[in-house]
């Protein structure tokens, strides 16, 4: 069993203790999110959901998550309303649904691939496919 490493500088304190590799991966994502426009850093459901109302369609963005076991959360503007869901990171690698990457952006670029040919449902968006 390792020891996990104390935070390196420049990572938010937020983020639970991770082993050294994995403090690697976290990094270098969180730097590359950083340089995206889309990452929003810690913006709340509520403000998240207020943003993408008034945007069209299948507008995105990445924020950090309000839960705890969780680093990020994706909300989307859906037809119905906005919609947020939980990437999880387990094991060095950032996960949604069936895909997973040592990269947040990575991720959403192959889910956003992805589903264009088979939609994505998540019980969160009441079965509202997601592409």
């Amino acid at each position: 069993s390792l020891l996990p490493s104390p935070a390196p500088p420049g990572l938010p304190d937020r983020f639970r203790m991770f082993r050294s590799c994995e403090w690697e991966v976290l990094e270098r994502s969180l730097n590359i999110l950083q340089a995206s426009d889309f990452y929003w850093g810690p913006l709340s459901v509520r403000e998240a959901h207020a943003k993408l109302q008034r945007e069209p369609v299948g507008t995105y963005l990445v924020r950090d998550s309000s839960q705890g076991n969780c680093l990020f959360s994706l909300s989307v503007r859906m037809p119905t309303g906005p919609v947020s869901l939980r990437i999880s990171f387990q094991e060095g690698y950032f996960r949604l649904k069936n895909w997973f990457s040592d990269c947040v952006v990575r991720l959403l670029e192959l889910v956003v691939a992805g589903t264009q040919n088979n939609p994505l449902h998540f019980d969160e968006m009441g079965g509202t496919p997601l592409v």
